[in-house]
């Protein structure tokens, strides 16, 4: 496992260590569960559960050209 050393000021420092304790995980579970929440790749799960929620929302605007009427081609 490696270790990461950060400088925190004071007020910064009480702020882990009670966020930390109020969750009853220690200091690095806290920081590296920070870490992991923003930094990570993935959707949340909030996000994922509004799919498809919209039926009426559009994903892509039409192309304009896709409405214009078909141009008769010219034979061989």
């Amino acid at each position: 496992m490696s270790q990461i050393t950060l400088y925190l000021d004071d007020a910064t420092q009480a702020l882990v260590e009670q966020a930390a304790q109020a969750s009853g995980v220690s200091k690095s579970r806290w920081v590296a569960d920070l870490i992991r929440k923003h930094a990570g790749h993935e959707w949340p799960a909030e996000c994922l559960a509004l799919a498809g929620r919209f039926p009426d929302f559009p994903l892509r605007l039409p192309h304009p050209e896709a409405a214009a009427a078909d141009v008769p081609r010219e034979g061989f």
